[in-house]
């Protein structure tokens, strides 16, 4: 299985990296994902591109790259 991470600038609170496990999770081809206040590693066979394009559609206060 592949794997891929995120890095995130700008995460304060738990809510947020709900919003983001949530999100990314909704992906197809996503199998798991580990969010935390600084990244996220996701399991699965899904472009990185769609996994910034999720989180930057939360539209929260934060840099994800």
């Amino acid at each position: 299985m592949a794997y891929q991470s995120l890095t995130f600038k700008g995460v304060t609170d738990a809510e947020q990296i709900n919003r983001i496990t949530t999100a990314l999770m909704m992906l197809d081809g996503v199998e798991s994902v580990e969010v935390g206040r600084h990244g996220a590693e996701i399991e699965g066979r899904v472009r990185h591109d769609d996994l910034i394009r999720a989180v930057r559609a939360l539209k929260l206060p934060i840099d994800v790259e």
